[in-house]
């Protein structure tokens, strides 16, 4: 079996500025402090002599490549992000940024926020706007219900809430 896979659909390229400072500060610490610590110990690693048993150094060789591919991906991510900070013309309905409440069928209140797909977080309650989900619920508003497919089925919600920070 090949390693060919299909290619992933388009993501939305949509962030808010809270999401940009992240990702900025991510790429400033991959390139500032962890790459050169890792290079450093590449050096050491490499210095103890026959590379192709050495554990360390192919360990090390391995964790760069991986900040290397990091890197690069953020920086061209970086350079197509579009910053949506202002708030739409009609805050009552859900766009992007919005935060809301939505509750399902059996009274399970939870609240989410709609963010672009490179700020996801789901401790936080952060969806991507590509998510079925929120694409289900775009331009609802308050006492709208709505229905999705999601994995584990079909789910009916009740909107509850639309907040704009």
């Amino acid at each position: 079996m090949g390693r060919w896979r299909p290619p992933q659909a388009a993501s939305t390229a949509l962030i808010t500025r809270a999401g940009l400072a992240r990702l900025k500060a991510e790429l400033d610490d991959l390139w500032k402090t962890q790459r050169p610590e890792v290079v450093r110990a590449l050096s050491a690693a490499a210095a103890e002599g026959d590379r192709s048993e050495n554990a360390e150094y192919q360990y090390r060789k391995k964790q760069l490549g991986e900040i290397d591919r990091r890197v690069h991906y953020l920086g061209k991510r970086l350079e197509v992000l579009h910053i949506a900070d202002a708030p739409p013309t009609d805050v009552a309905a859900i766009y992007f940024g919005a935060t809301i409440r939505i509750e399902d069928d059996d009274g399970r209140a939870q609240r989410l926020r709609i963010v672009g797909p490179d700020e996801i977080d789901a401790k936080l309650g952060y969806i991507s706007i590509d998510s079925p989900l929120a694409r289900a619920c775009l331009g609802k508003r308050i006492d709208d219900e709505f229905e999705v497919e999601l994995p584990a089925g079909r789910a009916t919600y009740a909107v509850i809430d639309v907040r704009y920070d």
